[in-house]
């Protein structure tokens, strides 16, 4: 059994922003799969079967800086070890239009991040980055918490179908062709 974590801030204001683009990817799940969701841990919780094997999917609906509070309900309640955990975010670093799959590894400043690692105890569990970019200038909160242009909505959602199919691999046990590799938007799945 794994868990796939979904970050992400919950209310209209936050539809669509940069720090919610982990909630576009749940988008293209629930399309896919159409699961039907109940709420526990505060949080959206759902068991879906892909390739036979049942997966948990949370999407927490607290604030992005309480997401570890959630996850270790859940985590505590289903018997999970972190290394069974996967947590889909935005990260500064990641040009716009790249995601990539990793084992462990620093913060980055990421208010869910810290927050999952201050209540798991621990950075090591797996995380798929989605690239937001870096602002060039201004504020970084002001920026995270913007919307995507509408230039960038197309392509976000071309990145979230991908997004899905590493996923999918990374559920089908295939996670370490995967790791550490970084995947643009622009030249297509690494897989």
């Amino acid at each position: 059994m794994k868990l796939l974590v979904f970050t992400g801030n919950p209310g209209l204001q936050y539809k669509e922003t940069r720090h919610n683009a982990a909630w576009l990817c749940l988008e293209s799940f629930d399309k896919k799969y159409s699961p039907g969701w109940t709420e526990k841990f505060i949080s959206r919780m759902v068991d879906i079967r892909i390739e036979g094997k049942q997966i948990r999917l949370q999407q927490p609906l607290c604030f992005m800086n309480k997401t570890g509070e959630s996850v270790r309900k859940a985590m505590d309640f289903f018997h999970l070890a972190p290394e069974e955990i996967l947590v889909i975010h935005d990260e500064l670093e990641l040009p716009f239009g790249t995601i990539q799959l990793r084992f462990g590894g620093g913060l980055g400043g990421h208010n869910g991040l810290r927050s999952l690692k201050q209540h798991l105890g621990t950075e090591e569990f797996y995380r798929l980055r989605f690239g937001i970019s870096r602002p060039s200038r201004g504020d970084v909160a002001s920026w995270v918490l913007s919307r995507f242009s509408a230039e960038e909505m197309p392509l976000m959602e071309i990145l979230s179908d991908r997004c899905l199919r590493v996923l999918e691999e990374f559920i089908k046990g295939n996670q370490n062709k995967l790791i550490g590799k970084k995947m643009n938007i622009q030249e297509g799945l690494f897989l």
